[in-house]
């Protein structure tokens, strides 16, 4: 009996999600993925210099370095990486399913949704914030996001390793299921007549989502619609706009200090 082409496509996907790794760098990120247990670590490159600088670290990760000529770097990452003579071949992180994260983990009831943020070094340092400020997870839809990337990593500086991650497969949906969470979902987005600190007013204690979309598009409709309540980052002057890591950063610190 032949399978179905939706069966046969989830099967071709688990493979994919299976044979994935990731190339990290740069002295930072490579130091604290080997600092963390729950990281499956496959190949370590360094240079003697990175070597030396990195010797608990090493200690720490089980996996025996191969110390490379700095001038004949030889690993798949990008040409023009500021790798610092450190490479690490690694599996992406699974850090569970949403319920689990957002209903029940650590830091503040609060998460930042991200819709079709694809530029590796804003969702690095959206990570970066959510870590300072305490949010449970950072999540973003599987299709037309930044996926763990070794300069996702790098702009993140040991946030990738610590804070919550999560790809989902619709992001809508995320969202529905974080409302019968109890999540209350901010959408950010310029033209709204409600301003960030009105709207989080509104919440009280609340937990809540921050959504944000990519600079230029913003949300989509659907993303939109699914909101409970669309608010701006009130400015002033006449350029009124952020990047979204920036604003990320903004609102994060908002949700964290509202009522206080």
């Amino acid at each position: 009996m032949k399978k179905p082409t939706w069966v046969i496509d989830k099967e071709r996907a688990k493979r994919a999600s299976a044979a994935e790794t990731v190339w990290l760098f740069g002295l930072h990120a490579v130091r604290d993925a080997l600092m963390n247990p729950a990281r499956k670590k496959l190949r370590l490159v360094l240079t003697k210099n990175a070597a030396d600088k990195l010797g608990d670290a090493i200690a720490a990760g089980g996996l025996e370095p191969e110390i490379a000529d700095p001038r004949r770097f030889d690993v798949p990452i990008d040409e023009g990486s500021v790798h610092q003579g450190a490479a690490l071949e690694v599996k992406p992180l699974d850090w569970g399913g949403l319920e689990e994260v957002c209903a029940s983990g650590e830091g503040l009831p609060l998460v930042v949704l991200l819709d079709r943020v694809t530029d590796p070094h804003n969702v690095g340092a959206v990570l970066r914030s959510a870590e300072v400020f305490g949010a449970r997870a950072v999540i973003a839809p599987q299709r037309h996001s930044a996926p763990e990337t070794g300069a996702l990593a790098k702009t993140a500086s040991g946030a990738l390793e610590r804070q919550p991650y999560l790809r989902v497969v619709n992001l809508a949906d995320a969202m529905e299921r974080l409302q019968a969470m109890g999540f209350v979902l901010i959408g950010l987005d310029g033209t709204a007549e409600v301003t960030l600190p009105e709207a989080l007013a509104g919440v009280g204690t609340r937990a809540v989502g921050l959504v944000l979309g990519a600079e230029g598009p913003g949300l989509r409709e659907k993303t939109l619609e699914t909101c409970d309540v669309l608010a701006r980052i009130p400015a002033a002057g006449v350029f009124g706009s952020l990047n979204v890591s920036n604003a990320a950063a903004v609102a994060l610190y908002a949700a964290t200090v509202r009522g206080g």
